[in-house]
């Protein structure tokens, strides 16, 4: 069984919310990554989503562009991520990993390539933002065959048509974007994110994440009531771009756990 069934089955079992942190790879440097990969667990992270550095990140907003540029420029390519996969998995074995990203540095690396080395350094899943469901092609069962999960996205303005499409060719988990824009930008509507969801789970029995937009363990919280995981991203890749560098593998976890703390009082 792929780590991402069984992490949710688990945590369904607990009744529990998975609680997903996004970061960068590579930034500010590719040697930070893994330290925070670990301590993001032991502050309470079931899942975490891995940033592939892209020149061109549209779907993220300039908190996570800058990110990109600041990883790019330390020398972070894809083979250079999946390096620190490896790495991380010398020594977690359960965790499950989602590379998050685009579809170029795949397309440059191969898609038989990628999905070979992917599997072998332990990824779960992928979430490739300009890769819609209809255009997998030959990608979708070389994904399968190496056990990696096609994670896809859920917009506000997706119809009930259209997420039934999406559904059918995802694996893992369903990312519902609470936010019209891009990651980090506007405030949540949280009713209007249980309204949405309710209409995503009337099409899917996977389990349903929503992501952009929580930035405290507030907001964390009103989700984890609607949803079943929380994925958090810019507001922690804004302390690694505006923090004490020093101290980020004390700050971000500390406040990694307040989100897990927040979401398991719901």
């Amino acid at each position: 069984m792929n780590r991402l069934n069984s992490c949710f089955e688990k945590l369904g079992a607990d009744k529990r919310k998975a609680l997903i942190p996004f970061i960068t790879a590579g930034d500010p440097n590719p040697a930070f990554t893994e330290p925070m990969m670990h301590a993001l667990v032991d502050a309470g992270a079931d899942i975490i989503e891995l940033g592939i550095p892209f020149s061109d990140p549209m779907a993220d907003g300039p908190v996570i562009q800058r990110a990109s540029e600041r990883a790019l420029a330390a020398g972070t390519s894809l083979e250079e991520v999946l390096n620190i996969v490896k790495s991380f998995r010398a020594t977690n074995q359960t965790t499950p990993i989602v590379l998050m990203g685009y579809l170029n540095p795949v397309e440059i690396m191969g898609y038989e390539r990628f999905a070979k080395k992917a599997q072998i350094v332990g990824v779960d899943g992928i979430l490739i933002v300009d890769l819609p469901p209809e255009e997998m092609g030959e990608f979708q069962p070389l994904l399968q065959a190496h056990d990696i999960e096609p994670i896809f996205l859920v917009a506000p303005t997706t119809t009930s048509e259209r997420i039934k499409i999406i559904a059918e060719k995802s694996a893992g988990y369903l990312y519902y974007v609470s936010i019209k824009g891009v990651t980090g930008s506007a405030n949540l509507d949280v009713s209007a994110v249980a309204d949405k969801v309710a209409e995503i789970r009337q099409h899917t029995n996977l389990p349903i994440g929503v992501g952009f937009g929580i930035k405290n363990a507030e907001t964390a919280a009103k989700i984890a009531k609607v949803s079943d995981a929380v994925i958090v991203g810019s507001a922690i890749v804004k302390q690694i771009e505006t923090g004490n560098q020093d101290k980020l593998l004390e700050t971000i976890p500390a406040f990694v756990r307040e989100l897990r703390e927040a979401m398991d009082k719901v």
